[in-house]
């Protein structure tokens, strides 16, 4: 009987590794968003802050559907997404891409909706997410689902 104690805290050790969140749909994405932006995204670059480390990307909010840009972490005097370094599952940026994101205002592994499901990149034209394949068509279903809050 010793041993269920040391098998039970690897069990609850092994599972604080990995984070995992829900699958949500669009609607609970916007529901649950603080701010709504679409944004083209800079360059992602490392900074540490009070000893934690973070990827940062910079935005340049374009367009905002919800909430107030300017509640986001801020870098280099602009709205930012900042990603606690290390944290497992973390989409990838590159500079020039335009994005609608769904965002969590504080400073979380991840300020994605959903860790990390509240982001959709448009690359030539089309979403490489989710089954809406226009910003148009995600922008209609994002108010839509803002307005049965």
């Amino acid at each position: 009987m010793r041993r269920a104690p040391y098998a039970l805290a690897a069990l609850l050790l092994g599972s604080v590794s990995a984070t995992t969140a829900p699958t949500l749909t669009l609607a609970q994405q916007a529901q649950r968003a603080q701010v709504i932006v679409r944004a083209t995204l800079g360059t992602p670059l490392q900074v540490t802050e009070e000893g934690v480390g973070y990827t940062v990307v910079p935005l340049k909010v374009t367009e905002t559907l919800a909430g107030d840009a300017a509640q986001l972490p801020q870098n280099q005097g602009g709205p930012a997404l900042y990603f606690l370094s290390g944290a497992e599952g973390l989409p990838t940026f590159q500079a020039g891409q335009d994005a609608m994101l769904l965002l969590y205002t504080g400073r979380l592994d991840s300020p994605l909706v959903g860790y990390n499901q509240g982001v959709y990149v448009q690359v030539n034209g089309q979403l490489t997410s989710g089954t809406l394949k226009t910003m148009d068509a995600l922008r209609s279903a994002i108010v839509a689902a803002r307005g049965q809050r």
